[in-house]
């Protein structure tokens, strides 16, 4: 394993637990700061504000009633994450899977710790975009989806690959006498003999 390839854990998991702690630190924040469901607090005017909510479900509170599906996920993805995390050989793909197994953690400890209870707790959310309420985890799942899907574009590879030659520009075998004609179906000084 090349030394590159060797720390793609190490920044997967700081990235992480970087997002997580800075996640839980804005929520500690939000919880001893605003009163939940109060109007918003404006910071760009209509556009962008604070807002508590304590939120069962997903994005537009989808799935509020199935807490426990958004908490299957949540664990699903944090595995998924860190078991791709191993085979990845790409120090821009472990930032972007780092931004997602963070954004999945931070939003699963308040899914396990708050209330009403383990696996169903509700997550702390206080960013108000006016469409929906959000997180530093939802902003970390959002921009490494974002991150993930230019990488693609711009063919940024998750693993090393190793060149290929292809048939059409593989060398060909000289001849000890001559060279082959280049010309299909004429045959060559060696044919002749």
């Amino acid at each position: 394993m090349k030394p590159a390839a060797k720390s793609v854990p190490i920044v997967v998991g700081a990235v992480g637990a970087v997002t997580v702690l800075i996640d839980q630190l804005t929520k500690w924040w939000a919880l001893s700061t605003l009163t939940p469901n109060a109007e918003p607090i404006e910071i760009l005017g209509r556009f962008l504000g604070l807002r508590l909510v304590l939120n069962p479900g997903a994005a537009l509170s989808l799935g509020a009633s199935s807490t426990w599906i958004m908490t299957s996920l949540a664990v699903a993805i944090t595995v998924a994450v860190i078991a791709y995390s191993r085979r990845v050989t790409s120090r821009r793909w472990a930032w972007a899977l780092g931004f997602i197994l963070g954004g999945a953690v931070g939003n699963l400890i308040d899914r396990f710790f708050r209330a009403p209870g383990f696996g169903q707790g509700h997550v702390v959310d206080f960013i108000d975009y006016q469409v929906f309420v959000g997180n530093v985890a939802d902003i970390a799942l959002v921009g490494a989806a974002v991150y993930v899907v230019w990488l693609n574009l711009t063919g940024v590879p998750p693993h090393a690959q190793t060149p290929r030659q292809s048939v059409s520009s593989a060398p060909l075998p000289a001849s000890s006498t001559s060279q082959a004609d280049p010309r299909p179906g004429r045959p060559s000084d060696e044919d002749v003999r």
